[in-house]
Order: C-alpha cells, then structure tokens, then sequence
C-alpha cells in the first residue's frame, strides 16, 4: 500500500494504517500531536509554511467518521439525483453535464481516495465513491441561486484493485458558517450507486487551514478568504469533535494545483 500510496503523480504523502474505530479527536492541528486510539498510536504532525501540509497520520484504515450530506447532496435523497444522469461516472467533474457546458472555475484540486476495509485493512475494490462540493463562490450546484441548472463538481467513480478513486476538481470555497470541506459517499459497488438510499458510508475532508489560506488570496476566491476568518476547525457543527481521520495530505501550489490524499477506512 505504501508504494501505490507514495508513487502516485509522485506527490503527496503515503499514509500507513492500523486498524480501529475510534474517532481521533485533537484539540489543535498545530505543532506535533500524539493520540492513542484502542490499539494504534496517530501522530499528526504539524503544517509548513511553504504552501504545502505535512499531515502524516498512521491509522489510515480507521473507521472514517459518519458525517451529515448536508442539505445539497444531489442523490436522489432529498429531491435532485444526478447518480442516474448519463456520464455522472467519471474522474473530471468540473464540468455540468447534459445541456450546458458550463465548467466550474477555480484553483486546481486533485482527490485521491483509497477505500480499505476498516478490519482487515484490504483495498475495497470494485466500491464506489459518489464525490460532491461547492464551486469557489460557495454555491451547490443543483440547488444554489443561479447554478440550479448546473450539475458540475458531481461525479462517481469506482475503486480499482487498490481500493483507489480519483477526481479532477477545483478547490471549494469557504462559504459563511462552514470550514472549507468535501462530501462523499461510499457505495458497496457501482451498480447500487444511483440513489444516497444506498450508500454505506457519508462523511467529509476538512481541508487545511494553510492550503486554504494560500488558495483564498488568489483571484475568485475574496469572499472566502473573509469567511475563512470567522470560522475554525473547532467551531465547525461537523469538525468540530474531531478531523484527523478526516484531514487529508495535501500537497502542491497554487499555480500548478493541488494534489489531496486520504485513505478512508468503511
């Protein structure tokens, strides 16, 4: 797993994983924190300053935390299902699908997810991820004013043999009330992911604060860059009790963009 882990894209750091499923709460990402859950030790070292997190965390097969989908989730739960709309299974999702054309704008944001199972720690292959969040003004497509036409920054994509999924996006922005985050749902295969109904598993990244930072001071993303200061991972209604399973390595830069890996125990 290291080796598939650290060689991807040649970026990122691999993350290695015990088993266990406890929710690791930290009480500040900042400096170097050490916490024991059950069995397995989590060491969570702190962020650089140079545009890119260190986050090494040792318990990558830990159960992820079961998080709310929000009130925008698009899949057939509350209204909008783009799980059945012709090409939702796909890697790119910055474009709508259908009618419009439209692509969503933003920094570069690239998602790497490695679906293991949470006991034996073997790559779920053959699951598959339903990948959702907000464009860099804070709206939902499908549901926020003057993107309810759009469907961009939805997609599925199901594990290889290494339990692994990727996705081309755009980093979301950092809306009023909420640190700057990722929805996705787990399905047990492609087949049964057309509806939330189904899901196995839902939760959220919490991106970091200094990435975020450097992403918010760029063109687009103003707005962001003043929520971003009236908001905290501890006051956060979803992170608030925890985010260190949840928190992925993310590495790059603005200009070329960023590369976000997680494993995410179910």
């Amino acid at each position: 797993m290291l080796g598939i882990l650290g060689g991807l894209g040649g970026l990122g750091v691999a993350t290695l994983a015990g088993c266990g499923d406890d929710k690791s709460t930290v009480a500040s990402q900042k400096g170097s924190t050490t916490t024991t859950t059950g069995a397995t030790t989590v060491t969570t070292a702190g962020s650089t300053a140079t545009g890119a997190t260190t986050v090494t965390t040792a318990t990558s097969c830990t159960k992820i935390p079961e998080e709310t989908a929000g009130p925008y989730p698009g899949d057939g739960t509350n209204g909008p299902n783009v799980l059945t709309v012709a090409g939702v299974v796909r890697s790119d999702i910055r474009s709508s699908l259908g009618s419009s054309s439209t692509v969503a704008k933003g920094v570069p944001l690239s998602i790497v997810l490695t679906i293991v199972d949470k006991t034996t720690c073997k790559p779920a292959a053959g699951s598959a991820v339903y990948l959702w969040h907000c464009d860099s003004n804070g709206g939902y497509s499908m549901y926020s004013q003057g993107v309810t036409t759009e469907n961009y920054l939805r997609g599925v994509q199901q594990a290889d043999a290494f339990g692994q999924v990727t996705f081309t996006s755009i980093f979301p922005a950092a809306y009023s009330g909420r640190w700057p985050h990722i929805h996705f749902e787990v399905f047990e295969s492609l087949s049964v992911a057309t509806n939330g109904k189904n899901k196995k598993a839902t939760s959220q990244l919490a991106l970091p604060e200094d990435i975020c930072n450097l992403v918010f001071a760029t063109t687009g993303y103003t707005q962001s860059a003043k929520n971003m200061s009236q908001t905290s991972l501890k006051s956060d209604n979803v992170f608030s009790d925890g985010w260190t399973t949840q928190m992925p390595v993310v590495t790059g830069d603005v200009a070329a963009g960023y590369l976000a890996k997680l494993n995410v125990g179910v």
